[in-house]
């Protein structure tokens, strides 16, 4: 997924232009509400396949983990009407904002610190900087998440590239039928092809294996059962805290 979500301005951090300033960060996720789905790292897979089905998309060169929010375009079905969130995990990609890593320049290793430009305060919120101007707490557990996060999906991407050398791959729809009988398609997709995993070399067996990427594998199929929680959610419509 190229674009990024949720960000409509995002500034880099300034020691000196943002030094007493404050984040006023979201206190619901509202802000997710207009999206489908959202990238996910590998190591999220335990936690996620409880909640989402999760799927895989081509973007680009990359093969990308998302968690599937909602059937249609613009519909998240895990966010209510008061912002509340409905599942029992939350993906980090969400829990990121409105902080966010821009690389600097052509320097892949070198990040600039950017937040969303309207979650900036001089009143209210949590402060950033001290007032000589040094980083808060707050930001510095702000910037180790997401420094963690971004060599999560360094990882989730080399995850993503060997499964498709091996061809494991395959394209899906998925369709959720809902109480009045109507029905409801997710557009194409990958998944793992289980019968195709299963033809695999031991060799290669042995590398997804020592990888960690087994476990993976197996928690997104496993979610793959939970389409139907979608079309239960459709079914209940928006609901209020």
């Amino acid at each position: 997924m190229a674009e990024l979500l949720f960000y409509n301005e995002p500034v880099a951090l300034n020691r000196e232009e943002h030094k007493t300033m404050k984040v006023n960060a979201p206190k619901d996720y509202g802000f997710t509400r207009e999206t489908n789905s959202v990238v996910l790292t590998g190591i999220e897979f335990a936690k996620a396949c409880r909640h989402f089905p999760i799927v895989f998309t081509r973007n680009a060169d990359q093969v990308i983990p998302v968690a599937v929010l909602g059937m249609r375009d613009n519909e998240n079905l895990f966010v209510d009407q008061d912002g509340t969130w409905r599942a029992g995990y939350i993906p980090a990609y969400i829990r990121r904002y409105p902080f966010v890593l821009a690389n600097r320049g052509e320097d892949q290793d070198e990040f600039l610190i950017c937040v969303e430009n309207s979650a900036l305060r001089k009143r209210g919120g949590e402060a950033i900087f001290t007032k000589e101007g040094e980083e808060t707490e707050y930001l510095q557990n702000a910037t180790r998440f997401m420094q963690e996060y971004h060599q999560g999906f360094l990882r989730t991407a080399a995850f993503g590239k060997k499964l498709d050398e091996l061809g494991l791959f395959q394209e899906m729809n998925a369709r959720v039928t809902r109480d009045d009988d109507s029905s409801v398609v997710l557009g194409q997709f990958l998944s793992v092809n289980e019968d195709a995993l299963m033809k695999i070399t031991a060799q290669a067996a042995d590398e997804l294996f020592r990888a960690g990427y087994l476990g993976w594998i197996y928690a997104h199929l496993i979610s793959m059962d939970l389409f139907p929680e979608l079309a239960r959610l459709m079914n209940e419509g928006p609901e209020e805290s």
